[in-house]
């Protein structure tokens, strides 16, 4: 069997074209195009940039397929292009929202490789979260990223004996509650809770609306004590946003509040124990951890909690946990 051709070095360590995908996005060129603004001349004033530099962002990008240059000079939107104008795709590269942030923090990966630490504080001032807390139009921004603009309408998933049992479901860390609203109205009976920071639940309303007579939003940290008494504890997304000690604090407040008969279930950031290791932003930003079962079995054992099921949902689990 023949070996396969090596990579190409200078195609993987091109940063050239990123950055100037990112800088499109940020002058919103895509949007001035399809408004009818074609000519360089008339975008450079459209955008307020210098007229040759921004010439010769769009003239690579064009000859990378980001866009098309029909004639010398004027710039059309082909297929790869018009992605740009998707509010989903435009959020995570423009940066001057959190699509910045999370651009820059590639730089401080080799922090994280020498030290298995976030270098985000050195790069931006202050640690991630804090960083948000620090600028509402950042935490903003990354509410949007997480929520159905940046992902859609999240699927919902099966547990073990299915939904009929669980009257009341807690989304631990949900967010604007995108996940809550659809396992809502996926399923009539259920009621829910919405926990996350005071910013981040003020932002609800709208995405929670349709399902609102059976919600409450509740605005506070995971650390501090969760509402009590609920049937089922759902951390989606969540631990692998954490270091072992505080991913076991939060599966720990979920244990006491779901004692002595309620669950916890874990979704996304779980796989198989012969999963194959990569790497995510939330490990550079913030330290997070993808764990394999027999990983998170530990941490939940720590926590107070016993892993008694795990059903295969896409590449990861959706792994449950009752008090021990």
């Amino acid at each position: 069997m023949s070996e396969p051709s090596p990579a190409d070095l200078s195609t993987l360590t091109d940063l050239a074209t990123p950055w100037c995908v990112h800088a499109a996005v940020t002058l919103r060129v895509a949007e001035h195009i399809a408004a009818g603004t074609t000519d360089i001349a008339d975008l450079a004033t459209a955008t307020g940039c210098d007229r040759e530099a921004l010439h010769n962002v769009l003239g690579h990008l064009a000859g990378k397929g980001v866009f098309a240059e029909p004639a010398p000079g004027h710039f059309a939107l082909n297929e790869t292009a018009k992605q740009l104008l998707d509010p989903a795709v435009r959020i995570g590269l423009d940066l001057e929202g959190i699509g910045g942030r999370l651009a820059g923090a590639w730089s401080t990966l080799p922090n994280y490789v020498r030290t298995g630490e976030p270098g985000y504080a050195e790069a931006f001032g202050l640690p991630f979260w804090e960083d948000l807390d620090a600028h509402p139009d950042l935490a903003a921004s990354f509410d949007e990223l997480i929520g159905p603009t940046g992902h859609g309408t999240p699927d919902t998933f099966e547990i073990a004996g299915g939904w009929g049992g669980v009257g009341h479901v807690v989304d631990v860390g949900g967010g604007t509650g995108a996940m809550l609203a659809e396992l809502l109205r996926v399923h009539g009976h259920l009621h829910g809770t919405l926990v996350d920071l005071p910013r981040t639940v003020a932002r609800s309303p709208g995405i929670l609306a349709e399902v609102a007579d059976r919600v409450t939003t509740v605005g506070q940290s995971f650390f501090d004590p969760l509402p009590s008494g609920a049937d089922l504890y759902l951390l989606r997304g969540v631990l692998n946003d954490w270091p072992d000690h505080e991913a076991t604090a939060i599966l720990r407040r979920c244990a006491e509040a779901a004692e002595p008969n309620g669950r916890v279930v874990v979704l996304k950031g779980v796989g198989p124990d012969e999963g194959h290791r990569g790497l995510s932003i939330e490990m550079v930003l913030l330290g997070g951890r993808h764990r394999t079962i027999s990983e998170l079995r530990e941490l939940a054992a720590a926590a107070g909690l016993e892993v008694t099921a795990a059903v295969p949902h896409g590449t990861r689990f959706v792994v449950e946990c009752r008090p021990a």
